[in-house]
């Protein structure tokens, strides 16, 4: 099959590949590029562990074709930490226990990176039932999602004050 040349930023950085049609994101940004923090959950999109942030939207990797990504920026978990200081939503999984095996977790962190984003000029916080909705294409097996919300709502917060 002949291999199509695409030009994808990635996490800030500009990355070129020559890929087959058939490949998916998620195995582009996993074997192509090493960058292993999306995780392969279900390949079905059910599962939410290979959601990564396409030009603003969270979007599950295993649905999109590396080619649709021509021209596009994708931010993967590895680009939320910035110099060195984790991400609010980081933080906030890391201070309210928001995680316990952590194979969701960079799922969970993507998808609420775009829902954050999407609620950034509110002055009140996101309700319980707005984050449960956020997630709701996200499973957890682990947690039960009461600290995945907590460490939305603390993400929020901080986001607010003026934190990364």
């Amino acid at each position: 099959m002949a291999k199509i040349g695409i030009k994808v930023k990635v996490n800030g950085v500009e990355r070129a590949a020559e890929v087959e049609p058939r490949l998916l994101l998620v195995h582009f940004l996993r074997e192509n590029l090493r960058l292993t923090g999306t995780h392969i959950g279900c390949d079905t999109s059910h599962c939410g562990a290979c959601t990564v942030v396409l030009d603003g939207k969270a979007v599950k990797s295993c649905t999109i074709f590396a080619v649709q990504a021509d021209g596009r920026e994708v931010l993967t978990v590895e680009g939320l930490e910035q110099d060195g200081k984790l991400h609010a939503l980081q933080e906030g999984f890391f201070q309210e226990h928001g995680l316990q095996c952590g194979y969701c977790t960079p799922g969970m962190l993507m998808t609420g990176y775009a829902f954050l984003k999407s609620k950034s000029n509110s002055t009140e916080g996101p309700t319980e039932s707005e984050i449960r909705h956020a997630i709701s294409g996200n499973l957890c097996r682990c947690t039960g999602y009461v600290n995945i919300v907590k460490a939305y709502q603390h993400a929020a917060a901080k986001l607010r004050e003026g934190g990364a």
